[in-house]
């Protein structure tokens, strides 16, 4: 993997205090999927994908009830120390739900406006001005977020009546992708000259087809610099969600194109909408664009590992890192670059071990019953008998507070030699 990917130069977008484009550092977001007109509920989700690190949280602005009750989510967010920039989704009748709920509006740090379906006809351009310009009243920023399954069908027709009339026309799935662009960026021509500014608009186009993704944003890249929201919409369940959205997004990445994600995954019945969260952010950590838990190194299993002991010791471990971080992140600056290795036998458990901050290797079939565990390279301490995970997570506790509190901190600077300090490569911004 490259030390650098040259990110795509786009302008900076403030979202509330969360910085999108312009160079920053990719952002995550998610959605809540509960009914917002019940406020309790919808706050609580709002600070549950918060804390698993959803920078930014989309709600569902959907009816007069729902409006009514957004600047008492806020309330209670903020009630509970929970600072997360709420973004309100529109669809239909987002036009009347801002004019006539100026608390909703106020409320929200980003507005997400689909063009397909603000209006039709002469009503499409008077409701989208409507909502540009409630923009520009409360000084929020909006997402022009095209959408294919609802596109603009006089857009789209426009579009291939000119197609069909060339002298060499193109396929009509280009079409598609082409009404896709073509839909936010004059819906973004547009809303600047309403009088949003420039600096205020993030565009996104989303498919649920994995090649359509690609194409479409790397055309749309090359043709602004507005900062792109990435996301497959509609990618399913399971297994097939996160592999159709890390397939997607991963090619867009390390291009360089993309300032923020959303993981679109259909969650199983009482799931954990959290779960997303996560896929985004080891989407960005396992590529090298971001840090934000400890990374547990785990060996998939062979023969040589008949028991299921490791299996369960690097959930157990995995689990309990990211319980953790909460209050790491606040004490423990730098521990999100931690890597702890759980391994299930003699024959890459040392060498990996080895290689992480903090590792174990456990034994396999038929070998000797102990576990010796290395720390920054080093064997330490070898490890035996029936409560081998509870002393691996006390000795990961230890390694965590030594290392990145502050005694590891003035440690370490003490016996790093004079100017000696590890440069962090910055990603660079691609002029266009």
């Amino acid at each position: 993997m490259p030390d650098i990917i040259d990110r795509r130069a786009s302008r900076r977008v403030l979202v509330g205090d969360v910085p999108v484009g312009g160079g920053a550092p990719i952002m995550v977001q998610s959605m809540t999927n509960t009914d917002t007109a019940d406020a309790e509920s919808t706050a609580r989700q709002v600070a549950e994908l918060a804390r698993a690190g959803s920078e930014v949280v989309r709600i569902t602005v959907n009816s007069p009830e729902a409006a009514s009750q957004v600047a008492r989510i806020r309330d209670r967010l903020d009630a509970m120390g929970c600072d997360v920039p709420l973004i309100g989704d529109f669809h239909y009748n987002g036009h009347k739900l801002l004019a006539d709920y100026p608390d909703c509006a106020k409320a929200l740090a980003k507005y997400r406006i689909n063009p397909g379906n603000v209006g039709r006809g002469a009503k499409r351009d008077e409701q989208f001005a409507t909502m540009i310009e409630l923009a520009c009243r409360y000084d929020k920023p909006v997402r022009i977020g095209v959408n294919w399954g609802s596109l603009d069908q006089v857009l789209l027709a426009r579009l291939m009546d000119a197609n069909s009339q060339s002298a060499e026309p193109r396929a009509a799935e280009a079409i598609m992708r082409e009404a896709l662009i073509t839909s936010a960026l004059e819906s973004a021509l547009r809303a600047e000259a309403l009088g949003l500014p420039g600096d205020r608009i993030v565009l996104s186009c989303k498919v649920s087809g994995v090649q359509d993704l690609i194409a479409v944003y790397r055309e749309l890249a090359r043709r602004c610099d507005y900062p792109l929201h990435l996301g497959l919409t509609e990618a399913g369940m399971g297994s097939k969600g996160i592999v159709a959205s890390t397939a997607a997004m991963a090619v867009l990445l390390q291009a360089g194109i993309g300032d923020t994600i959303r993981v679109s995954l259909t969650p199983d019945p009482g799931g954990d909408r959290a779960k997303e969260v996560i896929v985004a952010q080891e989407l960005l950590q396992t590529m090298g664009l971001r840090s934000f838990a400890p990374l547990v190194i785990a060996c998939p299993g062979c023969g040589r590992t008949t028991s299921t002991y490791f299996q369960e010791l690097a959930a157990r471990i995995q689990s309990f890192l990211r319980s953790q971080m909460p209050a790491w992140r606040e004490n423990y600056p730098g521990v999100e670059t931690m890597h702890v290795a759980v391994m299930g036998c003699v024959v890459n458990g040392p060498g990996e071990s080895k290689q992480a901050n903090i590792g174990i290797s456990l034994p396999g079939s038929g070998e000797h019953p102990v576990a010796p565990v290395y720390v920054d390279g080093q064997k330490t301490v070898t490890l035996k008998g029936g409560h081998i995970a509870e002393e691996f997570q006390a000795i990961v506790e230890e390694y965590v507070a030594t290392t990145y509190g502050e005694r590891g901190r003035l440690r370490r600077a003490a016996q790093a030699p004079e100017n000696s300090v590890r440069k962090v490569v910055p990603l660079k911004v691609m002029q266009p």
